[in-house]
């Protein structure tokens, strides 16, 4: 009788392009499936989108992954390292899964410490002056506004289409990071703002381009009656940061939420006004400021008392 070989069963693999398809086509979150797209589009950018998936096993395939990264976004923040590092790790587990790889192409990487920021919330005065300043356009006005007495996310915010909103009962319902459909409520200089910004629309994104959009978009993303395309965080970001010598949208969302501490808010109202769903992702925003620790330790000084 013969030797018995083993018959191997030659893997049947597809291009990046489709892999990456593949992968995000299950990404359930609209906004994570956009923050994951970045880090693949680069992936593509340097491999090329036609290139088979075996182009990532091997060690030598490990070295060119963490070369073409380290070179991409090696000078970038902790925080962008590691939100590029988890989005192609969530694709590779996936393609793992399909059986498209073996391999972990990015073992060579690590993820970066991130230091704990405990000076990201605004003092109120801050934030007073910054909503309150003259010469600011009705649509940044409008969404710093909302953001801070919300507390709700950048990407929450500018997600919301007018038809969400409830603008007697000054509320509207977003969809959180994660999915979840939740309601988002806002105070009297919001609930002001609102219409003037809206001037009449009833459909369409609330927040949008001072332009007609001028590449093909999704309908969802589109003001049908002025052609104006849904405001991009990036647009917003820069905006904010040039207005604000700096800062960040998301120090709204920080600020607004240190405050309500500092005012009293108990555990399960500030994790239903941030959308957390556990205490310990809370516990960064419930922390008093530094001005409310000043007022604090000046209220327990007896000289300032006898004063």
């Amino acid at each position: 009788m013969g030797a018995v070989h083993k018959i191997g069963v030659e893997r049947s693999v597809p291009a990046l392009k489709d892999a990456i398809e593949g992968f995000l086509a299950g990404v359930a979150n609209p906004h994570t499936a956009r923050a994951y797209a970045t880090a693949l589009r680069a992936l593509t950018e340097k491999f090329g989108p036609y290139t088979p998936m075996t182009v990532f096993e091997g060690e030598a395939a490990a070295d060119r992954v963490a070369a073409w990264f380290i070179e991409r976004w090696g000078s970038a923040s902790a925080a962008t390292v590691n939100a590029r590092l988890n989005a192609l790790s969530s694709a590779v587990g996936w393609w793992r899964d399909q059986g498209w790889i073996v391999e972990d192409p990015l073992r060579r990487l690590k993820r970066r410490p991130v230091e704990a920021d405990r000076t990201r919330s605004l003092d109120r005065g801050e934030v007073a002056e910054l909503l309150g300043r003259e010469g600011i356009a009705l649509r940044e006005r409008t969404l710093w506004r909302l953001l801070y007495e919300s507390a709700a996310r950048s990407s929450e915010v500018l997600g919301l289409d007018v038809d969400e909103l409830d603008l007697r009962n000054r509320r509207a319902r977003v969809r959180r990071k994660g999915g979840a459909v939740d309601v988002i409520v806002w105070r009297t200089r919001t609930a002001r703002l609102l219409p003037r910004l809206l001037d009449g629309r009833r459909s369409g994104p609330v927040f949008t381009t001072d332009r007609r959009a001028r590449v093909e978009l999704p309908p969802a993303d589109i003001d049908a009656d002025s052609g104006k395309a849904r405001l991009s965080y990036r647009r917003a970001a820069e905006l904010f940061e040039a207005a604000t010598g700096g800062w960040t949208l998301h120090q709204l969302r920080h600020s607004a939420l240190t405050h309500a501490a500092e005012d009293g808010a108990n555990t399960s109202t500030l994790l239903a006004y941030s959308g957390h769903t556990s205490v310990a992702s809370l516990a960064r925003y419930a922390r008093a400021s530094g001005e409310a620790l000043a007022r604090w330790q000046s209220g327990r000084d007896p000289a300032a008392r006898r004063r």
